[in-house]
């Protein structure tokens, strides 16, 4: 009965959606307004009713927001990839006469999604299996997902966030330049997914089909998978395609999805199996790598024989050079590929390739194309003795038994493009205007040959107001953003040096241990900087190299002229958190952002971590009843949670 009220709700919510764009968008009407609010009263009345409301539903109004950031999260437990085969007979062995669940494998992006007494608490992606990053804010803007649903327990649920072929094209057909297309649909929707702006999120049709119920506390599922996947379609959610097989049926359905997926609308890039059976396959525990409970299927790879025309040697900012294939036009998964990373020297050599041979090309993962194997072998290609963009020698460098070419100078234009694009960073000086495009054509046209150069673009005003994408109000906008950030602090200057392995947290406190005085800092030797905490002999070594070097130290001095340091006034009076370990999550009200109240924190000697211990002084979170994994975590090991302004007043501190 759940399952009919669900999918009128779902019937009802499409209907609604397409009368109104219709009207408003089409000036079309599909239906009269006695329909219309008749059809309205009763999904509001089917969603009370069920307790399930789905966050397309005109019943539904979405509070868009923007944050600074998306703050990472450590999932309870790793998000471990699967084991792969590509041989329909080893899937049937793989079962070993259990039943199983066969799915599509959807490609977009892994969600982990808790809901917390009928509402949507928390939306985690994947990240890299171990750390993601929260979303909750753009999740609430998927097209299908339900925001509110009948279950008051605490569920956790995975899934794929997904953007569909059809909706892929319409998104790209807006789009004139050719080259500003989105290559495909994964791309788009991780994009779209990680927004920072949840409005962004919204135009894009992102969709969420559930493939795993992780917890569910309080229900009998009967030790069955299939009956999960019920009890998700009865609170709303759309599940990813499956049905159920055994080894006498398993090869005809793996049949049946292959000659679907030409056409099927939902990215996919193979299936998943999974033992029907949920305590069989958790009994079976996990490699390494793997959990056993489940195998993925991918699909064989299209080949297609073609000729090498050419090796690009493509100069990054890093400063190595990767080969890049150049072959006659092939078509591979329905789209004309005609080039391939080779990726380093030891693959290079590894295919013994020369022009001219007879290679064979596929789409790894059904996009991205790669040489599965070289036909002729001639092995007759030259590896360059100089930069493609400078000129200047290369050199062949070995690490963990893999050969590359790197540039071996200092001063290549590509690595400059690269040293300037940190420059003007968020955590570093923080210049808005200034893309890598941007920073780009300024450097071929001579405008800027070093950091202290940013400041005085105004040299240039005629000049850059007549390049294409930029006017008046652009130059304007421009100029101001670097004029505000003259006023900067030590430890983005540092960080924004670009000085190897020194990321903001240890130009924090390299500035924090030498008092903010630049001089010290200049001066300090390897021995000196060893013994600051975080900064080990490489990091030493590699900040003392780039202060002993007279150019650098010649371009530090031009920068530092152009700026104001804002100082802070530390003493040991006012480090009155130092000792105390603090993690703050939500949402603030004294403070910009998370950020801001960590910096503060910092400066008065505390120190701000990601997760929960015993070694935790506070939890900081202005909700602090919720059933988060954080509150969870502190409730558990006794850790005290106050809200902004309880930790505030317990340490004296005025904002």
């Amino acid at each position: 009965m759940q399952s009919s009220k669900v999918e009128r709700i779902k019937y009802l919510v499409d209907t609604l959606n397409e009368a109104s764009k219709a009207y408003y968008a089409q000036d079309k009407e599909l239906m009269s307004n006695f329909e219309y609010d008749k059809l309205y009263d009763e999904l509001a009345a089917l969603e009370q009713e069920t307790g399930v409301v789905l966050a397309n539903s005109p019943t539904v109004t979405v509070g868009y927001e923007a944050v600074d950031e998306l703050p990472k999260e450590r999932h309870e437990s790793p998000m471990l990839s699967l084991d792969k085969t590509k041989n329909p007979e080893e899937l049937r062995d793989w079962l070993q006469g259990n039943p199983a669940i066969l799915s599509w494998k959807l490609d977009g992006l892994t969600i982990v999604l808790t809901y917390s007494e009928g509402k949507l608490a928390k939306a985690v992606t994947r990240g890299n299996g171990e750390i993601g990053e929260v979303i909750t804010n753009n999740a609430r803007t998927f097209k299908n997902l339900p925001v509110a649903i009948a279950y008051q327990g605490e569920l956790v649920l995975r899934g794929e966030a997904v953007i569909s072929y059809s909706d892929f094209e319409k998104i790209n057909a807006e789009i004139e330049d050719a080259e500003a297309k989105y290559k495909n649909p994964r791309n788009l929707c991780s994009g779209s997914v990680r927004q920072l702006n949840n409005e962004i999120t919204a135009k894009r049709n992102v969709k969420f089909y559930a493939f795993t119920l992780v917890q569910a506390e309080g229900v009998d599922f009967h030790n069955s998978r299939e009956e999960q996947f019920r009890f998700l379609e009865e609170q709303g959610f759309e599940v990813v395609e499956h049905q159920t097989v055994t080894e006498d049926t398993i090869l005809s359905a793996i049949e049946d999805f292959a000659q679907r997926i030409e056409t099927y609308d939902i990215p996919s890039d193979g299936l998943v199996l999974t033992y029907e059976d949920i305590a069989y396959g958790q009994s079976l525990g996990r490699t390494a790598k793997f959990p056993r409970h489940s195998i993925a299927f991918k699909w064989a790879d299209e080949l297609k024989e073609t000729t090498l025309k050419e090796i690009e040697w493509s100069a990054s900012r890093t400063g190595l050079i990767n080969p890049v294939a150049i072959f006659e036009p092939v078509e591979l998964e329905g789209t004309t590929v005609s080039r391939a990373s080779v990726h380093n020297i030891s693959i290079l050599r590894g295919l013994h390739l020369g022009i001219g041979d007879r290679i064979t090309v596929y789409k790894a993962n059904m996009i991205i194309p790669q040489i599965a194997e070289n036909l002729t072998k001639s092995d007759n290609l030259e590896i360059p003795k100089v930069c493609p963009v400078c000129g200047q020698p290369t050199r062949i460098k070995q690490m963990n038994e893999v050969q590359s070419l790197y540039c071996t100078n200092e001063k290549c234009a590509a690595k400059r493009i690269k040293s300037f694009t940190l420059f003007v960073s968020r955590d570093a000086m923080n210049i808005d205007g200034l893309s890598e495009a941007t920073l780009e054509k300024f450097i071929d046209r001579g405008f800027i040959h070093e950091y202290a150069d940013l400041f005085h673009l105004d040299r240039y005003k005629d000049e850059i107001t007549q390049m294409e994408g930029f006017g008046e109000k652009s130059y304007q906008n421009l100029i101001a953003g670097i004029e505000q950030a003259r006023n900067t602090t030590l430890p983005r200057v540092i960080y924004a040096l670009g000085i190897a392995n020194i990321g903001v947290a240890n130009a924090k406190m390299l500035c924090k241990y030498f008092d903010y005085d630049m001089e010290r800092m200049r001066n300090a030797d390897v021995e000196t900087l060893s013994a600051v905490d975080g900064v080990g002999e490489v990091i030493a070594a590699a900040y003392a190299a780039y202060m002993q070097d007279e150019d650098n130290l010649q371009k530090l001095d031009r920068l530092m002229k152009e700026l104001q340091i804002e100082v802070p006034q530390v003493s040991a009076e006012s480090q009155t958190l130092a000792g105390l370990t603090f993690v703050v999550t939500g949402s603030l009200l004294h403070f910009d952002n998370r950020n801001d109240l960590k910096e503060l924190i910092e400066l008065k000697g505390g120190k701000v971590t990601g997760s929960v211990t015993g070694k935790t002084t506070c939890l900081i979170n202005n909700d602090s009843t919720s059933n988060s994994t954080k509150n969870k975590k502190a409730k558990e090991l006794g850790v005290p949670i106050l809200t902004e302004d309880e930790f505030l007043a317990q340490y004296g501190i005025e904002v």
